[in-house]
């Protein structure tokens, strides 16, 4: 197997840096804080080393992977593993909730394909999925937008969707020479525990998406501008919800937290009922 390992050629179009080191995945595993009770859903298999990990340390792993000429190797691998389940698929062209129907609440653990990070942490926590926790490797960069604070370049919807649904913590640092091939930037394993209840009170949670992708559409244009074209109100009545709301009228969105998006979602759910 080892000697398939040195002769596999990565493709980097799929975003394929594996990691091998057994100490380190480990430790990745042991960040997550799984237990013997948990199930798992692993986006992107890649050779299977975390899989392997993560099924010694879990009740069932549901292990996804888009690379056809990966089969082959995972079957053979796995076959040693009556808790894994390999699914030879897409993840942004999979029902996911028809996959792991019946399988209760489960925890997501990925090394991320770098190009699809922003897309497929979108998919998950807009998602009716009963998730426990997302666990992710990510590039520095990534990590950055996802723990970023109003006022900086970095802060949009990705952030503020993840401190609603989740307590993020950046896990584990990783230098980029850990990887096979090593990838141009360090990267960061994220765990993102689910909140038994959000930390704001939200009364329609697609209006919520809706108020926050509306206020980071345009940056350069006010909050009162981009909201115009969502509420379909007069300017004034917009100016006026802003004030109602504690907010001046030249704010830009990316000046809100979580609580004010809250908030403003909220009056905006009252006055068009």
């Amino acid at each position: 197997m080892k000697q398939d390992l040195k002769q596999f050629e990565y493709k980097i179009s799929l975003g394929q840096n594996f990691i091998f080191d057994e100490a380190l995945l480990a430790d990745i595993v042991q960040q997550t804080g799984i237990t013997k009770d948990d199930t798992i859903l692993e986006i992107g298999a890649g050779r299977g080393d975390l899989s392997i990990a993560l099924a010694r340390q879990c009740k069932e792993l549901v292990t996804l992977e888009i690379d056809a000429r990966l089969e082959t190797v995972l079957r053979s691998r796995f076959e040693e593993f009556d808790n894994i389940s390999l699914h030879m698929v897409d993840v942004m062209k999979t029902d996911l909730a028809q996959l792991m129907e019946g399988k209760g609440p489960f925890h997501v653990v990925s090394n991320l394909p770098y190009y699809l990070t922003t897309p497929i942490l979108n998919l998950l926590l807009h998602s009716k999925l009963p998730l426990l926790g997302i666990h992710v490797m990510v590039q520095k960069e990534a990590a950055e937008r996802i723990f970023a604070r109003p006022d900086t370049p970095e802060y949009g919807p990705l952030a503020l969707a993840v401190a609603y649904k989740t307590a993020p913590r950046e896990a584990l640092s990783i230098p980029a020479k850990c990887f096979t091939p090593p990838p141009k930037v360090d990267s960061v394993f994220v765990t993102m525990p689910y909140h038994h209840a959000p930390p704001v009170r939200v009364e329609d949670e697609d209006l919520f998406s809706s108020v926050i992708q509306t206020a980071f559409a345009m940056r350069r244009k006010t909050l009162a501008n981009n909201l115009a074209q969502l509420v379909k109100l007069p300017r004034q009545q917009v100016l006026d919800l802003l004030s109602h709301c504690g907010l001046p009228e030249k704010i830009r969105g990316e000046a809100l937290d979580l609580p004010q998006f809250a908030a403003l979602s909220n009056a905006i759910k009252r006055l068009i009922i």
